[in-house]
């Protein structure tokens, strides 16, 4: 019931307009947070309420700052419609799409990718199977984008090591500047969560650190502040 009232606040709804509104959301993705979200905000005012999260699309939906408070209005029957700019800021990993899809669809939710014009609930209710063939497709074109960037990093770190005079992170036995250590992208994505109390291993699962970084992460924020 606390859960309740706190979303409740939140969204400016009382306890009776909760009973007969349910709102429109646009969820937004960035992996980011220099990355700029304008082009995902479209026609953002549309909306009655707008998600967004910065982090790897490599994290599933609901294990994300934003994805987790998403579920909880949809749990909540909050929720008339999700709207997302396109399927590969869902994830990059095909189960957990389908798993996003099938878990809204069964409780009639339609979810709408704008950039390709794809709802996966019908009008009447129904679910929509081309909308499911297609999302399936470019599901698995992301996957494989995805994991076409990392055999290219991979490549560039054999060639550069074949080299041999490229600098390759930092030099053993040295110690890395503690501000340009927590300059990170994920490492302050990993402060932010953890000034809002999150636990050490919901910050390693959202973020996708090693739960030894996060460690390192606290203790140097103790030491600045």
């Amino acid at each position: 019931m606390q859960q309740y009232r706190f979303i409740l606040w939140k969204l400016a709804l009382s306890p009776y307009q909760a009973n007969f509104m349910s709102i429109s959301i646009l969820y937004v993705r960035c992996s980011t947070i220099e990355q700029n979200s304008d082009r995902q905000r479209v026609n953002e005012k549309d909306f009655d309420k707008v998600i967004e999260d910065r982090c790897s699309g490599s994290i599933s939906m609901f294990s994300r700052t934003g994805g987790i408070e998403l579920k909880k209005l949809i749990d909540l029957n909050l929720v008339s419609s999700i709207s997302i700019w396109q399927i590969d800021r869902c994830g990059r990993d095909l189960h957990d799409i389908l798993s996003f899809i099938k878990y809204t669809t069964e409780r009639k939710i339609p979810v709408k990718f704008i950039n390709q014009g794809l709802c996966t609930i019908h009008e009447n209710g129904e679910e929509n199977p081309i909308s499911k063939m297609v999302i399936s497709i470019l599901g698995v074109v992301a996957e494989m984008e995805r994991k076409l960037t990392l055999e290219r990093q991979k490549e560039g770190v054999a060639l550069a090591k074949l080299k041999g005079d490229v600098y390759l992170g930092r030099k053993p036995n040295t110690k890395e500047d503690p501000l340009k250590f927590l300059s990170k992208s994920k490492n302050r994505r990993a402060m932010e969560l953890i000034k809002k109390n999150y636990k050490g291993s919901e910050v390693a699962k959202i973020t996708g650190l090693n739960i030894n970084t996060i460690t390192k992460v606290k203790k140097l924020m103790r030491s600045l502040e």
